[in-house]
């Protein structure tokens, strides 16, 4: 499982005019789901996003995290994060999770995120989604959980 993570000042996703999901302050998931991945690959992404220290305390220090801040997550589901660009001019996602299985576990990615209290937002699986966000730094950090 991949995560793009982003601080945001605020962020939204709209489907088709409608917005599906916002945040005022907090943390821009991107999570893209392969063949292989699991509730414990879901688990090990949420206990690490929610307590990476990327927020600034009142030195200016990055030594917060979204739990320490109270801060929110937006969750938007992205297959194209297992695109394979090596070969051709065309991207491959064969190493994409199928959609019943990548929902599955962005699903339960999303439900621990809320058990650990965090206040979530999200895309819509499977949508075209515009997606706006004002990242803070700016600050980007790619998370793998086959890379542990």
């Amino acid at each position: 499982m991949k995560a793009v993570i982003q601080r945001a000042e605020n962020a939204s996703v709209t489907v088709e005019g409608r917005t599906t999901g916002e945040i005022d302050f907090g943390i821009v998931v991107l999570l893209g789901v392969t063949h292989e991945d699991t509730a414990e690959d879901a688990k090990y992404l949420v206990n690490k996003i929610l307590n990476l220290r990327i927020f600034e305390d009142e030195a200016g220090k990055m030594n917060l995290s979204l739990k320490d801040t109270k801060g929110k997550l937006l969750s938007i589901s992205q297959f194209t994060l297992y695109g394979d660009t090596r070969k051709g001019r065309r991207p491959n996602f064969m190493a994409a999770a199928k959609p019943d299985k990548a929902k599955e576990l962005y699903e339960t990615f999303n439900r621990l995120v809320e058990d650990e209290g965090v206040i979530l937002a999200e895309g819509a699986f499977g949508e075209m989604m515009d997606v706006k966000l004002n990242n803070v730094g700016p600050v980007t950090l790619i998370l793998d959980s086959k890379e542990r």
